[in-house]
């Protein structure tokens, strides 16, 4: 697929996987037509949702090139990959307890400012 529909099915910018591909993100080199236009593969797509998800849950670009790096690595470093994905998992789970505790201060406000408003 082209550049753009790729873009369109993870649901980035053109530039964002243009950016991915210059950081090197991506897993392999990314194929080329005789016109030398982009062509995506649904790899390439699955590999780019899985930064995007990564990237949007708070995972520096560094990590994601170093997960990156492991990965096209290949065999042998899985304890490596399962470390730095176990670190950023529990880095999300305390941004959930964040926006939890954050969301209850801004309900909390809510409710005052609703009985405010009836009373």
């Amino acid at each position: 697929m082209t550049i753009a529909e790729a873009a369109q099915q993870v649901g980035v910018s053109v530039h964002t996987i243009r950016y991915y591909e210059r950081a090197g993100l991506l897993l392999t080199s990314i194929e080329r037509n005789g016109s030398g236009h982009r062509r995506f593969s649904s790899e390439d797509v699955d590999w780019i949702v899985l930064c995007t998800r990564l990237r949007s849950t708070g995972m520096p670009i560094r990590r994601i090139h170093e997960y990156a790096e492991l990965v096209r690595a290949g065999a042998g470093n899985e304890a490596e990959r399962l470390d730095l994905l176990e670190t950023h998992r529990a880095d999300v789970i305390a941004q959930l307890s964040d926006a939890r505790q954050n969301l209850r201060m801004i309900d909390a406000k809510i409710a005052r400012y609703r009985d405010d408003v009836a009373g």
